[in-house]
């Protein structure tokens, strides 16, 4: 639900066709070594110099969840701001240098990070670095910059209210979550942004933008010797710890059903049970089990729902994980005569596979699939090897685990998966309907 903004005019064409055709490292093994910089910020580095360009990606722990009450939206409108002004450039001054430069950056917010990257030259680095380092460390938050990309939010909130299933997926969140900070809207509404002020970025920045709670990954031609320094041009004069307001873990409302009558073409629906963090002991269990489900298009409920009976175009179910909540979620469309139907065909699987289980067959080339298109979705790119460091780091993976995955896939036993899909899916699930009242 983050809102990402696009630059005005963009980013000098050549530079960004350049980065998005050439910026592709070989599917193969990669080598992550821990860069401390002398000030003591520390990164993972997979350095290349196959290709003459770097990507770094950055997060900072404390998203959207951190919103003051009454002043959501904060952090996701400060995202749309750091390349609008830094240090003693102004808006037009700054995203010119970066255009100059060929160099892209962004920012994004989630419920539970901030996050940020780059992507340029590697002859631009020092450069483009130093822009980081302005944008990182003294936003400007001019009132202009905050008062255009304040409506652009705005705007877009307004266009979303008119969307039955942004509706309904906000009404079923705070069925799910009830009080806790998950239910908010992400993006604000307008009372609420509206109430933000220049203090209230500058505070919000002050607070999260810190040291122990950040995770570096960077990517490309640059070795370890000069990405210290750098890193402490960036993120060195950071204060040592964030300001972070603490967040209970969510319990999920399972069990309610919500219906929500608009007068649509489909009817979606969507389930959720209990899922697995990424911490527990079962997590792979259950991601096999996942896959199996409803994870692609061998899995049960594709082959029940769509191949068999032609009642949806898709369906596939997903293991959502957040930092206070997870769950696994099924979804799919329909005619709005045949829903309930759907509905009953999904449930009757999802019980099968938990009084029953997966086969042999059936787990055996789950842990192909999930083996081998790891490196498809996660080491294809710069910017995805960024993404990948990041993520390792603050799931404390270590640096050997693309090594150690397979394996550990591999040890996973029949027994384990049939126990995690019995211990997630026998519960009741909350439910949501989207569609015309015949529903």
């Amino acid at each position: 639900m983050s809102f990402f903004f696009l630059r005005r005019h963009g980013r000098a064409f050549t530079a960004a066709l350049f980065l998005a055709l050439f910026f592709v490292l070989p599917a193969r093994a990669v080598t992550i070594q821990e860069v401390v910089s002398p000030k003591g910020v520390r990164a993972w580095l997979v350095q290349d110099d196959f290709v003459p360009l770097i990507a770094i990606r950055f997060s900072w722990k404390g998203g959207t969840t951190q919103d003051p009450a009454g002043k959501e939206g904060l952090a996701n409108l400060m995202t749309g701001l750091f390349d609008e002004g830094a240090g003693d450039l102004p808006s037009d001054a700054f995203q010119e240098r970066l255009d100059n430069i060929g160099a892209e950056m962004s920012f994004s917010a989630t419920a539970d990070d901030i996050g940020g990257s780059m992507r340029m030259l590697a002859e631009n680095r020092d450069a483009a670095f130093d822009l980081l380092s302005l944008a990182v460390n003294r936003p400007r938050f001019d009132q202009g910059p905050v008062d255009r990309i304040r409506q652009q939010i705005i705007t877009n909130i307004k266009a979303s209210e008119r969307d039955p299933n942004t509706i309904a997926a906000q009404k079923f969140a705070e069925v799910l979550y009830g009080n806790h900070p998950y239910a908010r809207r992400e993006q604000g509404t307008e009372k609420s942004l509206m109430a933000v002020t220049r203090d209230d970025l500058l505070a919000f920045h002050r607070r999260v933008f810190a040291r122990d709670n950040l995770t570096i990954g960077v990517v490309g031609s640059i070795s370890p010797q000069e990405l210290g320094p750098l890193l402490d041009k960036i993120f060195g004069n950071l204060p040592e710890k964030a300001e972070l307001t603490p967040v209970p873990d969510a319990k999920l409302a399972l069990g309610a059903t919500t219906s929500i009558s608009y007068k649509l073409p489909q009817t979606s629906i969507a389930l959720v049970y209990p899922g697995v963090s990424r911490k527990d002991p079962d997590f792979f269990a259950a991601h096999l089990m996942n896959h199996i489900l409803g994870g692609g298009s061998s899995s049960r409920l594709y082959r029940e729902v769509r191949e068999k009976r032609g009642l949806a175009y898709s369906v596939d179910s997903a293991l959502v994980i957040r930092d206070h909540a997870s769950a696994l979620t099924i979804s799919t469309a329909t005619r709005p005569d045949r829903a309930q139907e759907t509905l009953q065909i999904i449930r009757d699987e999802v019980s099968r596979m938990a009084n029953e289980g997966p086969t042999e067959q059936e787990l055996a080339e789950a842990k192909s699939y999930v083996i081998g298109s790891y490196a498809v979705s996660n080491l294809d790119s710069s910017s995805g090897i960024a993404r990948t460091l990041v993520g390792l780091q603050q799931e404390d993976l270590g640096r050997d685990y693309i090594d150690k995955r397979e394996g550990i896939i591999n040890s996973v036993t029949l027994d384990q998966v049939k126990a995690v899909a019995k211990r997630l899916l026998q519960a009741d699930p909350a439910i949501l309907m989207v569609g015309p009242a015949q529903m």
